[in-house]
């Protein structure tokens, strides 16, 4: 049966964080593992409101079939937005709404990824641009990250060596590691980039969920020809409308909208006018404020179990926004060996392997807490704390 499929598909896995999620249909178990925003922020009341109102005003018409580019009340909207919250001037035509920023992965993969191409990637990297790229079979080029971002000496030697066709990152609280790039590796990475044909797609899902410190740089900014911008509301509205964005200079925009087309024609016309509705008639800064708020309190019962619970030895990152922190157990010791203890305590995570390329039986793992309350992260945290003495005493 194998042969019938192609060589893009053969080597790539599955999602080992979809394939997770299916333990947390057990209402007893308590999850660290998905990157799910809390439900009972969803503005569900404002989107019915909108809902009506789309169909009041608009008809049948919104039920078409649409433009491939987007709707384009809601690409002005995006625009505006760059334009007061970074001060960066986005031309609508500039703009492409994807099926969440996922798609954006793909219809990059699709327009420049030959097999063979090198690309640059952060290690550890979301794991779903490894998966989606893994289909093109490009050589991944995988750059520590710091506390301050790409390690610049090692991105300065790949860039050199490999003359790369694409660089991936997440700068703002990355996934999985939580970690932000500071403004001095944005200049330092962008300098080295900088006069070359390399494109940095920059994947901005958790730029608004910031709960300390100051908002940095685009890399747009310093190298506006060569950056690609990522965006979605899947953060701060709701997942399931599967609404992103790609923001793309003119001649690369033409290519992903062939790339587009060819894969659905349009992103869904209905609920790009329900968003755009929601947002005209409600404050959505208000709503994102909201949403800080409690994934802040969150985010800090998190890090304050982890002092109280977590044995000696044990080191995590301290964000300063997103819905994820990064640990480490000692050296040479398994998170997947930690993983089935926790299990048994009804609490899971996920390890670090599906964030690296070439790496396995790490001893890192990833922690999500924008979807548990502070009573049940400090219940889950002490009983994965009690597995990690377990683990540590073998």
């Amino acid at each position: 049966m194998d042969s019938i499929f192609s060589d893009r598909i053969a080597d790539v896995p599955r999602s080992f964080i979809r394939e997770i999620l299916k333990v947390t249909l057990d209402p007893t178990i308590i999850s660290f593992a998905g990157g799910l925003p809390n439900r009972a922020l969803f503005p569900v009341e404002e989107l019915k409101a909108a809902t009506a109102k789309v169909f009041d005003t608009m008809g049948r018409d919104v039920l078409q079939y649409s433009t491939s580019e987007g709707f384009a009340g809601l690409r002005e909207m995006i625009a505006r937005r760059y334009h007061e919250r970074q001060n960066l001037d986005i031309p609508v035509e500039d703009i492409l709404i994807t099926n969440g920023s996922q798609q954006g992965l793909d219809l990059m993969g699709k327009t420049f990824i030959n097999e063979g191409d090198d690309i640059v990637i952060e290690d550890p990297a979301y794991l779903g641009a490894i998966q989606a790229f893994s289909l093109y079979k490009p050589r991944f080029n995988s750059v520590l990250l710091t506390d301050e971002g790409m390690d610049i000496n090692l991105f300065k030697s790949v860039m050199s060596a490999k003359k790369p066709k694409l660089i991936y990152t997440v700068p703002n609280f990355q996934n999985p590691s939580g970690l932000s790039f500071s403004e001095r590796t944005r200049h330092e990475m962008a300098d080295i980039v900088r006069g070359t044909k390399t494109l940095l797609i920059e994947d901005d899902p958790y730029g608004d969920l910031r709960y300390s410190g100051r908002r940095k740089s685009s890399f747009k900014k310093f190298l506006p020809d060569n950056t690609i911008l990522f965006g979605t509301f899947s953060k701060t509205v709701a997942p399931g409308f599967r609404l992103g964005w790609i923001v793309a200079p003119h001649d690369i925009m033409e290519k992903l909208i062939i790339a587009k087309q060819a894969a659905d024609l349009h992103t869904t016309h209905f609920t790009q006018c329900i968003l755009w509705q929601y947002m005209q008639d409600n404050d959505i800064d208000a709503h994102i404020r909201k949403i800080k708020e409690c994934y802040g309190r969150q985010m800090q019962a998190m890090l304050s179990s982890i002092e109280k619970y977590f044995p000696a030895g044990v080191a995590h990152t301290s964000p300063e926004g997103g819905m994820f922190l990064w640990a480490a157990l000692p050296e040479n010791v398994s998170s997947r060996d930690l993983l089935d203890l926790a299990l048994k305590d009804k609490v899971i995570f996920v390890p670090g392997d599906p964030f690296y390329v070439n790496r396995r039986n790490t001893n890192t793992l990833r922690l999500n807490f924008s979807c548990t309350d502070e009573e049940t992260i400090d219940t889950g945290i002490r009983h994965l704390g009690q597995a990690m003495e377990e683990l540590l005493k073998k």
